[in-house]
């Protein structure tokens, strides 16, 4: 039911618009009207209860009064009067709603929209919208919009939340000459929303690549899993990521997950390339809508220009596509294609005399050779050289080589002949830009790709331990206490029980019971303040550390106590944690938030006192897989630490990565109970010597 309901929002044979118009300047009118200028071929039913005709077709005063089949019905009504058309629709037997109409959650009135859904779904109707442009298909010559015209076409369909934007990419489309088959406006999302549409869309034979416009997500998890199981790739441009909800965050972790990084995270573990901005969405639409993904990492850049050459360099390096010198037999090849004082290296400069030939038999040798997987080709227009010349030179040696697995990418930097180059060979299928670096982007994006279907679909690690059981015992007596965090001490029993390397802690209640418990431990020892008040006890002074000997126990409870009292009189202290003072290691940090749109997340980072400060840390959507942890300690900026740097020996990154593995799937499994947790610092050994969780810190959702 799905499948065919949401076929027949985007492909229907016959289609309803209800509220249509005979006025010009009505929605109602410009929908009819855009049907009849696309030439879509299927039925075309206007419906209002007053005329006879509307642009030179049969009126019908209700739905259920039309002789024929209706597979899609195009909405424009007033929302008070939605539910009785949709009633209409379904006893007709209409399978797609798109209903253009705002007026609902966008205006705050979720009842509503939630009470349209409802009957929708009673019928086995899907809903488009509401509050949406319409959509727009070329294939079949659909414009179910109120945008004035189908878009260029191409093999990219786009999904847009905007509705404003997509009336403006429809009219970009042929300023930028990037085609698209689908623009699909999808508003409020209340029924259909992105992993439906991207789902349908990767078995649309018409569809190459799918671009998103998003503001937000109602289900995050839902996208992520229709990303990964798409063959296609999706590239997504997210507004509105600015950092929210720092300020309410009661753990490290909740004050640093901005938007952005959860987004990042997300799309990341999607398999889904993220565009920049929208210049950035249209280049990489463009290079994944026409060319296969970079393989390799051999990148190959040919040029007439030096100074191009030297800004493709640099946008490589900048882009993770760095390059490498050609091999010799390559060199030796190149040279015979270029004066004496040309270059072969790489970037491969033929100079400013390269002409047609010299273009051709280079791209030609270049883009057969097995070292190359990908191949940039600049051009800088002159005097001697005719644009289009070249052009049709480099599509010729491209189709001629028989390489079909292999991308290639261009940029022409010149006037009016050069842009003429450049469309033309974009409608011949290579994505070609006006600036080198924007080739050398779309090639990145094309390895980027590669890349993150790799390993999107490896699988996340899976708690084999009985920590749940422990977990939710410790969390019920706290909440029975109505207390909305667990102490320390509780925070550390239920990483154990998820097997995390906790620093052994136990608490005391007097000085004598702490010196008993250091002598247990083994000096030296670390005592801190429990307390379900003071979350942050190095800020109330309740931390001592490195303590020798008894006198010095009790010195610190005594001045413990002290200072707490100082900091928050009013704190209910459950005693003093003793706990061993762990060996020194490289301290990380690793926490989570159970986000509103993707649920549990893990992040990783340097730990310590300034984490905020210097904000270095990664996330991801628990649960995680192994190469997703070790993902996540190589892109922080202070991996190199990590990794041994200034003659220290390396960390145990496998042991840290191990930990991040344990950690997501004990805040996934507990997702229901937890809202943010800390273990910070978390001391890294030197390799094969482990870690050790030092501190901990579990904040419990609301209920």
């Amino acid at each position: 039911m799905k499948e065919d309901s949401i076929n027949a929002l985007l492909n229907p044979k016959s289609i309803a618009i209800v509220g249509a118009s005979a006025t010009p300047g009505k929605i109602g009118y410009s929908v009819i009207k855009n049907l009849l200028e696309s030439k879509f071929s299927g039925s075309i039913y206007p419906v209002n209860p007053k005329d006879d005709v509307i642009l030179g077709l049969q009126n019908f005063k209700s739905v259920s009064e039309i002789p024929g089949p209706v597979e899609a019905a195009v909405i424009v009504v007033p929302a008070k009067y939605v539910p009785g058309v949709i009633d209409d629709c379904g006893k007709k037997g209409v399978k797609g709603l798109i209903i253009i109409t705002s007026g609902f959650s966008e205006v705050g009135d979720i009842a509503l929209e939630d009470q349209i859904v409802k009957q929708a779904r009673s019928y086995g109707m899907r809903i488009l919208g509401p509050n949406i442009v319409g959509t727009l298909t070329n294939s079949t010559k659909l414009n179910a919009s109120f945008a004035p015209y189908l878009p260029l076409p191409g093999k990219a369909s786009l999904i847009t939340q905007s509705g404003a934007l997509l009336i403006a990419i429809d009219a970009i489309s042929y300023t930028r000459g990037v085609g698209f088959e689908k623009l699909i406006s999808i508003g409020n999302m209340s029924d259909v929303d992105f992993a439906d549409l991207i789902t349908w869309l990767d078995g649309d034979p018409f569809t190459s690549c799918i671009s998103l416009y998003i503001e937000g997500f109602k289900d995050g998890r839902r996208f992520i899993e229709a990303c990964k199981k798409t063959n296609k790739p999706v590239i997504a441009l997210k507004a509105g990521v600015s950092t929210h909800g720092a300020a309410a965050a009661a753990s490290h972790t909740g004050s640093l997950a901005g938007s952005s990084k959860v987004y990042d995270a997300a799309f990341q573990q999607a398999g889904t390339l993220r565009a920049t901005d929208l210049n950035n969405l249209f280049d990489r639409t463009l290079a994944l809508s026409l060319q296969p993904t970079m393989k390799g990492e051999n990148m190959l850049v040919l040029t007439n220009g030096g100074g191009v050459g030297v800004l493709a360099t640099d946008a490589a390096e900048k882009y993770g596509v760095p390059l490498k010198f050609a091999p010799e037999d390559v060199q030796a090849e190149l040279k015979k294609h270029m004066p004496d004082y040309g270059s072969a290296k790489n970037p491969v400069d033929m100079t400013g005399m390269a002409g047609n030939d010299w273009y051709y038999k280079t791209v030609k040798f270049s883009y057969a050779h097995s070292w190359v997987d990908g191949l940039v080709v600049l051009y800088c227009e002159t005097a001697q050289t005719n644009p289009e010349e070249i052009a049709k030179s480099i599509h010729k040696a491209i189709s001629e080589s028989g390489v079909k697995e292999k991308p290639v990418t261009i940029s022409f930097v010149g006037g009016e002949r050069s842009d003429k180059a450049m469309r033309w060979l974009v409608e011949n299928g290579i994505p070609t830009y006006n600036a080198p670096d924007l080739a050398v982007n779309a090639m990145a994006a094309l390895r980027e790709f590669h890349n993150l279907r790799e390993i999107v679909n490896h699988k996340a690690y899976k708690s084999s331990s009985n920590g749940g059981v422990v977990a939710r015992k410790i969390i019920a007596k706290a909440r029975k206490d109505g207390r909305g965090a667990l102490t320390e001490i509780e925070s550390k029993q239920v990483f154990a029980a998820y097997d995390l390397p906790i620093a052994a802690t136990q608490l005391s209640t007097s000085e004598d019971e702490a010196v008993a418990l250091a002598k247990k431990v083994n000096f030296p020892v670390v005592m801190k303040i429990v307390s379900p008040q003071i979350l942050h006890k190095s800020d109330a002074g309740g931390v001592k550390v490195n303590i020798k000997d008894e006198a010095g126990v009790r010195d610190a409870f005594k001045t413990i106590m002290v200072n707490t009292k100082n900091y928050k009189a009013e704190a209910e202290i459950h005693g003093i944690a003793v706990q061993e003072m762990a060996p020194w290691g490289t301290e990380t940090i690793i926490g989570s938030v159970n986000d509103a749109t993707f649920g549990p997340t893990v992040m990783f980072g340097l730990g310590g006192i300034f984490v905020e400060v210097l904000k270095d840390v990664t996330f991801r959507v628990a649960p995680i897989s192994e190469s997703q942890a070790a993902q996540m300690l190589d892109e922080i900026r202070g991996a190199p630490i990590l990794n041994g740097a200034r003659g220290e020996a390396p960390r145990d990154k496998k042991a840290l990565a191990d930990v991040l593995c344990k950690y997501a799937a004990m805040i996934y499994e507990l997702q229901d109970e937890i809202a943010e947790t800390d273990a910070n610092p978390v001391l890294v050994y030197e390799d094969g010597k482990g870690v050790k969780v030092v501190d901990a810190r579990i904040i419990l959702k609301s209920k």
